[in-house]
């Protein structure tokens, strides 16, 4: 009696597949988990404050940070007061804002980063950290803003900045948490209460 192998041994051949095939699989997701938990975080960005002196981003670990690109000459300058005074609430409770004024937006903000500081103290009184102008989209985009828009980086979603006053909100771990639009103030119930949390 002559036995057919031929259907056993295709059998094992493709179970073997099968195996490696999901093998691959896992070993992949767990390389993009890890890669994810490696970019994850904002501590290893050091960037120029609107002073030219370095900001370092470890200096934050711990807190809950707002990322706004700001302007001088938009319709949405007014936030300016908002921020401040959410800032000065919260300076005390880990929360910290940090500015980055940006003249991607119909040149709103044409001034030097010394005329900057000069508006901001001026007519608002800021004294959250104000970093020096940036581009928040195209080629020259700073690379915190890449990080920010980026899912790739943050490991959370892809975004565009929409306009001036888009606000990026980091918790405590350092990792991108919400993207909140221009237009919604910086004192918005969605905010507050994500501070408070």
């Amino acid at each position: 009696m002559k036995l057919n192998l031929l259907p056993i041994v295709c059998c094992l051949i493709l179970i073997s597949c099968q195996n490696q095939a999901q093998n691959k699989k896992e070993t992949s997701a767990t390389t993009t988990k890890s890669e994810v938990m490696a970019q994850g975080d904002i501590y290893s960005f050091k960037v120029k404050d609107i002073e030219g002196k370095e900001f370092d981003f470890e200096s934050l670990r711990g807190k809950k940070v707002m990322i706004v690109n700001t302007a001088s000459k938009c319709g949405l300058t007014p936030q300016y007061k908002e921020l401040q005074s959410l800032y000065e609430q919260y300076k005390d409770s880990d929360f910290v804002i940090i500015g980055f004024p940006a003249n991607d937006f119909m040149e709103q903000e044409p001034g030097s980063e010394k005329e900057i500081a000069a508006f901001c103290e001026r007519n608002y009184g800021v004294t959250f950290p104000m970093m020096s102008k940036v581009s928040v989209k195209g080629k020259e985009m700073e690379p915190v803003y890449q990080y920010l828009t980026q899912k790739s980086q943050n490991g959370v979603k892809d975004s565009e900045v929409e306009w001036n006053f888009q606000k990026y909100l980091i918790n405590k771990n350092g990792q991108l948490e919400k993207v909140i639009s221009p237009r919604v103030s910086p004192t918005d119930d969605e905010i507050l209460e994500w501070i408070q949390s």
